[in-house]
């Protein structure tokens, strides 16, 4: 039998539409956060094995799994894909390896949608980042003692003829091929980070034993009477706990009124499910949320997240109020239809340390300091403001000290902070000379306002991280390295930088077209 094109009712058409009803209602708000905290518990399980490890959440899926995290780091799953394999020098998360030398170790959680243990992040991006940065130290110890080391040497003794391991750990279900491809490019990626002007000192100094990771996930056994203890291990572990089980989604009858889907990696790409709900206000309110019925939640994540916009408003903090949609469960044979959620605000979720605020991050004795608009609501007078986020709340007494331009991100606006780079820098200039102090702020503190602090460092400072008035940029080569260069020389001292490659490259283009008259075809 033909049905008409036109109708849009044909059975095709129909089991197309249940098929994405019930996705819809198995991915509701309710499953997706009772799923979260289910895995929550796994991890507070984890973390008490070895409490005296700091807890890390890679960011962003990561954060929700604990209500309280000792730091945060990011390691890109795509970094680890098969055919993106790269040891990104933007991304070095040197604080890690810091803080693991400092502690003895730590622990980092991330979680992956059904299929997989583990996510790409945990199965080779964080190994070929242990890995790496191990090699750099072992060849930077043995040139403290005047030796060359060898890709021989690199598998053999270490400072004081003590074992330094310097071979790639992967886990098992990386197959063969792939663990001979990325050690095919370690040299490489090493001369990288040593060209890059990390603080590997540093990191050789801190760490009394090479890191390694471990992986640890709900279908790990573990004994209980068995835990070995960290200090007696041969290496400085980076323990990586998958938060979420890899059996795939199944109901789980809790009441006698009501059921949920579990989701694995629920966390995961928030901005699909979360109407405006952050991991911190979802864990000041979890008990709430979790004793409530599927029914109700939507509702009362719209109840909390306006509450919450309203406080951050009256705080002078962004606070957009956006309208979210949401979609009724299938029902009575109808369809979903979908209808307006009253009191729903998107925020845009903000990077935080205990959950806290991130304080300012000046970047060492540069007097140039980084963070949130909203900060700049509390600086010291004196102090100057080139805030670049959209919407400006900072109104400073003294007009002279503070610029406001309202950048938006690349993915919206791809020449948006290209356009006000002139008028920035030349406000920066202009204040760095007097001798005063520069803060640059956008709305998160880790995007928009790194790159302006890249540029500003690039064109006015020399390597050393001295103020100049761009003597040194009017001699220098503008390379990819150099600004590389610079910008982890900002990530060690703002640790939550994220600078999107967008941005970046808006930098890179207007710095060349200042230095030689045209701006480079490509990044």
């Amino acid at each position: 039998m033909e049905y008409p094109q036109s109708s849009g009712e044909g059975p095709s058409n129909s089991i197309y539409k249940v098929s994405r009803a019930i996705k819809r209602r198995d991915n509701s708000l309710y499953n997706a956060l009772r799923s979260i905290y289910e895995d929550s518990i796994f991890v507070g399980e984890i973390s008490q094995l070895w409490p005296e490890l700091p807890l890390l959440a890679n960011l962003r899926c990561g954060l929700w799994y604990s209500p309280k995290f000792d730091s945060n780091c990011y390691f890109k799953s795509t970094d680890g894909h098969t055919n993106n394999l790269s040891f990104n020098t933007s991304r070095l998360n040197l604080h890690v390896a810091l803080l693991s030398g400092q502690r003895g170790g730590c622990m980092i959680v991330d979680s992956t949608r059904k299929g997989k243990r583990f996510p790409d992040s945990m199965s080779k991006t964080i190994p070929i980042w242990t890995c790496v940065l191990n090699r750099a130290i072992f060849k930077y110890r043995m040139a403290l003692g005047g030796l060359h080391a060898s890709e021989h040497d690199l598998i053999g003794l270490g400072q004081d003829s003590a074992y330094w391991d310097c071979s790639l750990h992967l886990p098992l279900w990386v197959s063969q091929a792939e663990k001979v491809m990325i050690e095919k490019r370690l040299e490489g990626w090493t001369k990288e980070l040593e060209a890059s002007g990390a603080d590997i000192a540093s990191l050789a100094s801190s760490l009394k034993k090479p890191l390694r990771p471990l992986w640890i996930s709900q279908k790990t056994v573990i004994w209980l009477n068995e835990v070995p203890d960290y200090d007696s291990w041969d290496f400085t572990p980076v323990i990586l706990v998958s938060a979420s089980s890899s059996s795939g989604n199944f109901q789980q009858h809790t009441t006698s009124e009501f059921s949920w889907n579990y989701i694995a990696g629920a966390g995961d790409d928030e901005e699909s499910w979360s109407r405006g709900l952050r991991p911190d206000l979802f864990w000041k309110h979890a008990h709430d949320v979790i004793r409530s019925d599927p029914g109700s939640c939507n509702q009362k994540i719209a109840d909390i997240v306006e509450k919450d916009r309203v406080r951050r408003a009256q705080r002078g903090e962004n606070a957009p109020q956006v309208s979210v949609r949401s979609t009724k469960l299938v029902t009575e044979g109808k369809f979903p239809q979908e209808r307006p959620l009253d009191l729903v605000s998107k925020v845009v979720v903000d990077n935080k340390k205990l959950f806290g605020e991130v304080p300012l991050c000046w970047l060492g004795s540069t007097n140039i300091a980084v963070g949130r608009t909203q900060l700049a609501l509390e600086v010291a007078h004196g102090i100057c403001i080139l805030d670049c986020d959209k919407e400006s709340k900072v109104s400073p007494k003294n007009s002279g000290f503070h610029l406001h331009l309202p950048i938006v991100d690349s993915k919206y606006d791809r020449f948006s902070l290209l356009r006000h780079l002139p008028s920035a820098l030349d406000f920066s200039q202009t204040q760095l000379r007097k001798g005063r102090k520069l803060l640059v702020c956008c709305q998160n503190g880790e995007d928009i306002s790194i790159c302006m602090c890249l540029a500003i460092l690039t064109l006015l400072y020399d390597e050393a991280g001295n103020f100049d008035d761009g003597k040194s940029f009017d001699n220098s080569l503008i390379s990819k390295s150099e600004l590389r260069r610079r910008l982890v020389l900002i990530c060690k001292f703002a640790v939550n930088a994220r600078p999107s490659r967008g941005n970046i490259k808006q930098v890179f283009n207007y710095l060349n077209e200042r230095r030689y008259g045209q701006p480079p075809s490509v990044l």
